[in-house]
């Protein structure tokens, strides 16, 4: 990736349906190369797709939790991780260091929707406790991050 690239995936960030001829006037470049280079970026999975986002409260989801999920001694991650995806309140999933194995978030519509989400979590095999913060307030969410120095 050169500079033009981290500059064409910066623009996209901000506004994923912008056209080729507005990347393009953004980098400098033709439509049509902006195209191929777009394209390149997709087929090597810098750009892994593109998506609209969504205001949770908007469409019934007003509800987010951060969950950690600490494991049983001698489970593997993989057989928690496997049940973790097919739960459609987890919007998000990490695997992360410490105590906990996967850090997830859920949406949901109601407390007594979160409630029943956290139980199903403590029967899935290999689950030893949960831990749940509820957001209280989004400041921001998918923010663009920044690049640093090099280029």
């Amino acid at each position: 990736m050169d500079a033009v690239d981290r500059r064409l995936v910066d623009a996209l960030r901000a506004d994923g349906r912008a056209s080729y001829a507005e990347l393009g006037r953004l980098v400098g470049l033709s439509s049509s190369t902006v195209h191929e280079r777009v394209a390149k970026l997709e087929a090597a999975g810098v750009i892994r797709g593109y998506t609209a986002l969504v205001r949770p409260d908007a469409i019934g989801l007003g509800v987010t939790a951060l969950i950690g999920v600490e494991p049983s001694e001698n489970i593997r991650d993989e057989e928690i991780g496997r049940a973790l995806d097919a739960l459609p309140e987890v919007e998000s999933c990490w695997a992360v260091a410490g105590d906990q194995a996967f850090m997830i978030q859920v949406r949901v519509a109601s407390v007594d929707e979160l409630h029943s989400t956290v139980l199903r979590l403590r029967e899935i095999t290999g689950v030893a406790r949960t831990h749940t913060t509820v957001v209280l307030a989004t400041r921001f969410e998918q923010r663009s991050v920044p690049r640093g120095t090099t280029e």
